[in-house]
């Protein structure tokens, strides 16, 4: 089982869409943020492992379910499967916004990360903050990775919310993501709760959070643009 790396864990419920064999596992902790590592040793004939961090909130932190069942986790499951030497980093915080993201992102960014997945902007919509500062918050943190680690892709994970702010919100809201990842050319996973938001059996009792099994099929969103952007395993030369 891979490890995974979770920078950041936070207390606080964040209100997100509904519309939102041979590694080793250590657990650290620091003084403010939970830290749980996992990381895949290094085999022979095989470069060294390569760092995917999810940078987001509630669902990227796996609010209510069991650290190897967020879907961060998962798709360090599917890296191993495929053979592919990634360590995955969950830098997912409860309650943040792109407000908050914005502020931390260089913190997260102490050293280089090759894939950096991008999921924020769900609370900003449900709490109605003002559009224009959701597009400026989530194009600082795109400006930020660029400059800190300017070998790394980025993936940028789309949101919608529902129209309680009203249909003309909801539609500007959801088109923040696809705009910026063409502005930007990065990757874009059009809505990461796709088959999971509003879906009853696959949220938790506050219908925002995904169950493990919701959280299956995020993964598999997920991956579906991931797996394409990643290094196949290098074989060793005789």
């Amino acid at each position: 089982m891979r490890t995974v790396l979770s920078l950041l864990s936070g207390a606080l419920l964040c209100a997100l869409v509904s519309c939102n064999s041979d590694s080793q596992t250590a657990t650290q902790t620091a003084e403010a943020p939970a830290t749980t590592a996992t990381q895949t040793p290094k085999a022979p004939g095989k470069a060294a492992p390569q760092t995917i961090l999810f940078f987001g909130n509630s669902i990227t932190a796996g609010y209510g379910v069991e650290p190897d069942e967020a879907f961060p986790a998962l798709i360090g499951q599917k890296l191993d499967s495929a053979g592919l030497a990634y360590t995955i980093v969950n830098a997912g915080l409860s309650g943040e916004t792109t407000a908050g993201g914005r502020s931390r992102v260089g913190w997260v960014l102490r050293q280089p990360v090759s894939v950096f997945v991008l999921e924020l902007g769900g609370n900003d919509g449900l709490r109605g903050l003002p559009l224009t500062d959701t597009r400026r918050n989530l194009q600082a943190i795109i400006d930020t990775v660029r400059r800190r680690s300017p070998q790394a892709q980025i993936v940028l994970a789309g949101m919608q919310i529902p129209p309680n702010m009203g249909p003309d919100y909801a539609n500007q809201f959801k088109k923040i993501y696809a705009e910026l990842a063409q502005k930007n050319q990065v990757k874009l996973i059009p809505f990461l709760l796709e088959g999971v938001g509003g879906v009853r059996k696959l949220n938790q009792r506050d219908g925002i959070h995904p169950t493990p099994a919701g959280h299956r099929l995020v993964a598999r969103n997920v991956w579906a643009v991931l797996q394409p952007m990643l290094q196949q395993p290098v074989t060793a030369q005789k």
